[in-house]
C-alpha cells in the first residue's frame, strides 16, 4: 500500500533541495545567489583599494620631506645678491664658520660650506674679522671670500712706543670704539690682566706699545690682557729675571722718553752710571726732563715753575734720587733691551745738538756736557720752530 506523504517527503526533498521552496531547481538557487556573492566581492575590493589608497598618501605625506631632502640640493646656486656682514671669531672651527654662515643666510647649509672647505686647503688658514659677502651665495663663493685675508676688516690699533697709560687708554678707546672708561675699569682688576706682583698694580709701563688686531668682541680687560703679556714676554726675551722687571721696565721708559733716536744703549748706560754713582757728577740724581713731564702729565719743555710745582713729586728726578717710584711710558723693544744689557762706557751725559738729524753727544764730565749744551742751543737758536715743544 502506498504512502503518499513518504514518497513525496522523499522525492519532493531530493527534488526542491530546501523545505519551504517547493518546485525550485539546485541551478536555479545558484543563480540565485551569484549576485549577492559578487556584490559582496565588488565591495571586499572597494574597500581594499581605499585602504591601500589612504596607506599610499600616509606614506607619500610623511616620507616626502625625506624624498625631497635627498634630491633637492644644499646649496645655493650663487652667485647671490645684497650685502650681509659675518664675523669670523678667533678660535672658530669651520662647523661653527659654516653655521655662522648659514644663520646669516649667505650659504643654504652649514654642510654644504663643510663640503666645499674640505675640499680647499686655504680654508684651514681662514683668519677672525669681519668679512662683507651677499646673501643666498655658493658655498663655494663664499669660501672664496674668506680664504682672501684682503676681504677682512679687524679693529686694528697702533701703540706707539713712549705713551703714558692715559694715552694709551685713549688711542685704544677711538681705535675699538670700547668706552674709556672701561679702560680705567679693567687697569684695576690687575689679577684678570696677568700683571706680575713686581708691578705693584700698576699697569703703567706693562702696556706693550705694538699693532694690534682684537677679536672683534674683545672686552677692554682681554684687551690690556694681551698686552701685558705682550710685554713680559719681551721682558723674557731680553733675558730680564722676573725680580727685575720692575726696575728694567722703569729704565727701559725713561730711555724711551728721553733717547728719541739716539743711541738707546748710551743712554741706558747714563741712567746706569748715575744710579751706580751717587757721588758722582749728578750725585745720583737722574735729572730726566722725561720723568717730570711724567709727574705733570705734560708733554714739551716745561717753565721753571712748573718744574718748581713738581718738587715734591716722587717722579721729579731733579728731587729725588734713585729711580722713580715706577715706569713713565710704554717702552718698546729696543729700550726694553738696552734697559736690559746697556752699552758700556763711562757717560754721565748726554743731548741732542740736531732735532733734525736726532744727533746725540754724551759726555763723561760737566764741562764737556756744557760745551755739547751750547751746540744744542745755537741749533736751537737757529731752528726756533723745531725746539718749541721739546723736552
Amino acid at each position: 500500500m502506498t504512502e503518499p506523504h513518504l514518497e513525496h517527503s522523499i522525492f519532493g526533498g531530493h527534488e526542491t533541495g530546501e523545505p519551504g521552496h517547493p518546485g525550485q531547481s539546485r541551478s536555479s538557487r545558484r543563480a540565485s545567489r551569484k549576485p549577492k556573492r559578487r556584490g559582496r566581492r565588488l565591495g571586499c575590493l572597494v574597500v581594499a583599494i581605499v585602504l591601500v589608497a589612504a596607506a599610499a598618501f600616509a606614506a607619500y605625506t610623511v616620507l616626502r620631506p625625506v624624498v625631497d631632502g635627498f634630491l633637492a640640493s644644499n646649496d645655493y646656486p650663487g652667485p647671490g645678491s645684497g650685502s650681509v656682514q659675518v664675523t669670523v671669531n678667533d678660535g672658530d672651527s669651520g662647523r661653527a664658520i659654516g653655521a655662522t654662515l648659514q644663520k646669516a643666510g649667505v650659504v643654504k647649509t652649514a654642510k654644504a660650506f663643510l663640503d666645499a672647505a674640505a675640499t680647499d686647503p686655504r680654508s684651514a688658514a681662514i683668519q677672525p674679522g669681519t668679512y662683507t659677502l651677499k646673501k643666498q651665495m655658493s658655498a663655494k663663493e663664499a669660501l672664496a671670500i674668506l680664504v682672501d685675508g684682503k676681504n677682512r676688516t679687524v679693529p686694528r690699533v697702533t701703540i706707539r712706543e713712549g705713551l703714558w697709560t692715559s694715552e694709551v687708554f685713549a688711542a685704544l678707546s677711538k681705535g675699538t670704539g670700547v668706552p674709556l672708561a672701561q679702560y680705567q675699569a679693567a687697569a684695576k682688576d690687575t689679577a684678570a690682566l696677568g700683571l706680575p706682583p713686581e708691578a705693584k698694580g700698576n699697569v703703567e709701563g706693562y702696556l706693550f706699545p705694538s699693532t694690534y688686531e682684537f677679536p672683534a668682541k674683545a672686552t677692554a680687560t682681554e684687551q690690556l690682557a694681551t698686552m701685558v703679556a705682550k710685554a713680559v714676554a719681551e721682558l723674557q726675551s731680553a733675558g730680564v729675571s722676573e725680580a727685575d722687571y720692575e726696575k728694567t721696565l722703569i729704565v727701559a721708559s725713561i730711555v724711551e722718553g728721553e733717547a728719541g733716536v739716539a743711541d738707546r744703549g748710551k743712554v741706558a748706560r747714563v741712567i746706569d752710571n748715575r744710579l751706580e754713582h751717587p757721588t758722582g757728577p749728578t750725585v745720583g740724581l737722574l735729572q730726566m726732563d722725561s720723568t717730570v713731564n711724567f709727574a705733570l702729565q705734560k708733554r714739551g719743555n716745561l717753565t721753571k715753575a712748573q718744574y718748581d710745582s713738581a718738587k715734591s713729586n716722587p717722579y721729579d728726578t731733579y728731587t729725588h734720587k734713585g729711580l722713580p717710584p715706577g715706569p713713565i711710558s710704554s717702552p718698546g723693544a729696543k729700550a726694553i733691551e738696552a734697559a736690559a744689557a746697556p752699552t758700556p762706557g763711562p757717560w754721565f751725559y748726554f743731548v741732542t745738538v740736531n732735532y733734525d738729524t736726532g744727533e746725540t753727544l754724551f759726555a763723561t764730565t760737566r764741562a764737556e756736557h756744557d760745551r755739547n749744551n751750547a751746540q744744542r742751543q745755537a741749533w736751537c737758536d737757529a731752528n726756533k720752530p723745531k725746539c718749541e715743544g721739546s723736552g
